[in-house]
């Protein structure tokens, strides 16, 4: 096996996100969390309330040699809608917001490169923000693999699940 990578992308309520990304084959690791604000040790209460600039992320460790960071753009940009400012569905806020956050150089030019090449798809301007990791904050442990262990939640049925149903079928040579 080779080395793991690390990549953070965020794209409205992280439930949504991490499950589709624990279906590709590559993807070793999801964690549900919030980054990009500026308090120390944000809660769920307080990021769900505006109060600390964070977004709800997800953060995967993933095999490159596997699946390599281009794909994952490509399944993050599938699952969500990044011409919507600060909302996703009827999630809506800053915590919402479409962010690639990069941990390299590398990832910042591909990831720029990836909006550059969506906006001129889209007919509304792309929102996604590209910008440098500085701290990652898991959430609390009862938001990871949210969606594996509550697939009956109604949030789920309505958000996630279809989200994991465009990858298993988009990506299907991709999945675990």
């Amino acid at each position: 096996m080779s080395e793991r990578a690390t990549a953070t992308f965020g794209g409205g309520c992280f439930w949504c996100i991490e499950a589709a990304f624990e279906e590709l084959e590559g993807v070793e690791k999801v964690t549900s969390g919030y980054a990009g604000g500026h308090a120390e040790d944000p809660t769920y209460e307080e990021v769900c309330a505006g109060e600390t600039g964070h977004a709800e992320v997800v953060q995967l460790e993933y095999d490159p040699a596997v699946v390599s960071y281009d794909e994952l753009l490509e399944v993050f940009f599938t699952v969500h809608d990044p011409t919507q400012l600060n909302r996703q569905g009827p999630d809506v806020g800053t915590q919402y917001r479409s962010i690639v956050l990069y941990h390299d150089d590398e990832q910042r030019e591909q990831a720029e490169a990836y909006v550059d090449a969506l906006d001129e798809e889209y007919d509304d301007d792309v929102v996604t923000e590209v910008e440098a990791l500085e701290t990652f904050h898991r959430a609390e442990e009862y938001h990871q693999n949210y969606f594996e262990k509550n697939p009956d939640d109604a949030y789920c049925t309505m958000h996630a699940q279809p989200k994991v149903e465009k990858v298993r079928e988009r990506f299907e040579a991709k999945l675990a």
